[in-house]
C-alpha cells in the first residue's frame, strides 16, 4: 500500500452520537466514482469498481455500536503474472466506540492482553461524531490481500539445481585439486 491512509479525507459519513438517542439507524452507503478512485489510488489497487456497505448503527452504554457488511468489487494486479482479474470482498464490518473521557474508554496506560476470542476494546472518538465510511474504508483495507494471486494461480519455487553457495564452490576447488 503507498504511505499513510487518512481516511477521512477518502470518504465521509459522519454520524453524532445525540442522533442515536432516538434508536438505531439504519444506513445504507455506496461511494461514488470518484471517491471509489481517491479510494483506489490510495490503497494501491487499479480499480475499485462499487463499494456498499449495510450498516446498523446503535446505542452502546455511553457511545455506539456498528455493525453490518461491506460489499466491494475491485480489480486486482497479480504478484505472480501481473495480469489483472476481477475480485469480490464480502466482509462483515462490526466496532464499538466511546467519546473521549467515557469510564469505558480503554486505559491507555495498561498493558494490553491479545485474546482473539475477546471483542476488540471500544475506539475512543476525538469528538462526538462517528465517521461510518471512513471506517468502512479501514475495513476494505484490511480485506485485501496484499499479495493478490488471480483464482488457480500457484507459486511455484523450487530452489535452482546448481549450488553456487561460497561453500559448494569451494567444496568443487577442494574436490577438484584431489
Amino acid at each position: 500500500m503507498g504511505g499513510a491512509l487518512n481516511l477521512q479525507e477518502l470518504w465521509n459519513h459522519r454520524i453524532r452520537l445525540a442522533d442515536l438517542a432516538r434508536g438505531p439507524l439504519e444506513l445504507d452507503l455506496e461511494a461514488d466514482e470518484a471517491r471509489r478512485r481517491d479510494i483506489a489510488r490510495a490503497l494501491d489497487i487499479p480499480e475499485l469498481k462499487s463499494l456498499k456497505a449495510r450498516l446498523r448503527l446503535r446505542p452502546w452504554l455511553d457511545g455506539a455500536e456498528l455493525s453490518g457488511q461491506v460489499d466491494a468489487d475491485l480489480v486486482l494486479q497479480s504478484g505472480r503474472s501481473l495480469e489483472l482479474f476481477d475480485e469480490q470482498v464480502r466482509t462483515a464490518i462490526e466496532g464499538r466506540f466511546v467519546p473521549a473521557g467515557s469510564p469505558h474508554a480503554p486505559d491507555e496506560t495498561a498493558e494490553i492482553e491479545l485474546d482473539p476470542d475477546l471483542p476488540d476494546p471500544p475506539e475512543v472518538l476525538s469528538g462526538e461524531e462517528i465517521d461510518v465510511a471512513a471506517f468502512v474504508v479501514e475495513h476494505l483495507a484490511l480485506s485485501v490481500d496484499p499479495f493478490p494471486r488471480r483464482p488457480g494461480e500457484t507459486f511455484d519455487y523450487s530452489p535452482p539445481q546448481d549450488d553456487d553457495s561460497p561453500f559448494a564452490v569451494l567444496k568443487r576447488l577442494k574436490d577438484d585439486k584431489q
